[in-house]
C-alpha cells in the first residue's frame, strides 16, 4: 500500500492514548508466513501458510510530560504490550491489533534539533489482527451505557471473533465493558451478551484482549455496553469477527 496521511488517526498502547506524540506510524503488517513446500515434480512454486505473525512500528516525539510517549515508551516493558491502530476515529472504521513486544526506543537527533525515538513492535502469539472500530475513538460514559450497534453488513457467521480493549481512565470502583449481539438490530432479536464477549472488569488504566470460541456463531450487529459502579470511563473497543476458520 502506498503512503498514506495519518491525519485523524490514533495510536493507543496498553491503555495510554500517545496519538498526539506519534509523528508517523512507519508500518503495519502482518499475516502467515509463506512456506515453500514445492517438490521436485512441479514446475512452479508451491506454498502454504505458516505461523502467523505481525509488526506496528512508528515514530514518536520527545515528550518527557508524565504519561506521554517518551515517559511510557523508554521503559521498554518485557512483558507483552497491546496497541491499537485506529485508521480514523469514526465508530465502524477499520483498526489494526496486535499483541506484541516493544524491541526498541531509538534517539535520533536531527540536524535541526528534532528529537524523535523509532519503535518497532513485534507480534507474539497471535499475529496482527485487523478489525472494526466498536468505539469512535475514545468513548466516555458517566453512566452504564448502551452503545450505538454497528453493522458488520453479512448475516451471522460461525467462527467466533477477538476483541480488544484500553481503559484510559475510570473514576469509580469499577467498569465492565462487554459485546452484545443481535441479528437485526434489535428490532425483533433483543440484544443479548455475546457468549464469552466480557472483558474483565476494570478499576483503572489497563489493555485486554479476549477470543470467543472459533466455532461460535456471532451475529450481523455487535454493540458495546458498560456496566458496573462508576462515575466516568474512557475506553476504546475493536472487534475482528472472523469471516473464516481461524486457529491461533
Amino acid at each position: 500500500m502506498a503512503k498514506q496521511s495519518g491525519l485523524g488517526d490514533a495510536l493507543y498502547i496498553a491503555g495510554y492514548d500517545l496519538s498526539g506524540d506519534i509523528g508517523a506510524v512507519n508500518g503495519i503488517g502482518g499475516g502467515p508466513a509463506l512456506l515453500d513446500v514445492t517438490g521436485i515434480d512441479k514446475s512452479a512454486f508451491e506454498r502454504i501458510g505458516g505461523l502467523r505473525d505481525g509488526h506496528i512500528d512508528y515514530t514518536a516525539f520527545f515528550n518527557p510530560t508524565v504519561g506521554r510517549a517518551h515517559v511510557r515508551l523508554s521503559a521498554l516493558p518485557t512483558t507483552d504490550v497491546i496497541l491499537s491502530y485506529f485508521r480514523g476515529t469514526a465508530l465502524g472504521g477499520a483498526s489494526a491489533n496486535l499483541v506484541a513486544k516493544q524491541l526498541n526506543h531509538d534517539g535520533t537527533r536531527a540536524d535541526d534539533g528534532a528529537f524523535t525515538f523509532a519503535g518497532a513492535n513485534q507480534g507474539n502469539g497471535y499475529g496482527l489482527e485487523w478489525g472494526t472500530s466498536m468505539t469512535a475513538g475514545k468513548r466516555t460514559d458517566t453512566t452504564a451505557t448502551n452503545g450505538t450497534s454497528v453493522d458488520f453488513g453479512t448475516g451471522s457467521t460461525a467462527f467466533g471473533l477477538q476483541a480488544y480493549l484500553h481503559v484510559f481512565a475510570v473514576t469509580g470502583t469499577s467498569v465492565t465493558v462487554k459485546l452484545q449481539e443481535s441479528s437485526d438490530n434489535g428490532v425483533g432479536d433483543a440484544f443479548a451478551d455475546v457468549t464469552g464477549g466480557a472483558f474483565t472488569a476494570a478499576t483503572g488504566i489497563t489493555s485486554q484482549r479476549i477470543a470467543t470460541s472459533s466455532s461460535q456463531t456471532v451475529e450481523r450487529y455487535l454493540r458495546v455496553v458498560t456496566t458496573g459502579t462508576f462515575s466516568n470511563a474512557i475506553f476504546a473497543v475493536s472487534v475482528n469477527r472472523n469471516p473464516v476458520a481461524t486457529s491461533f
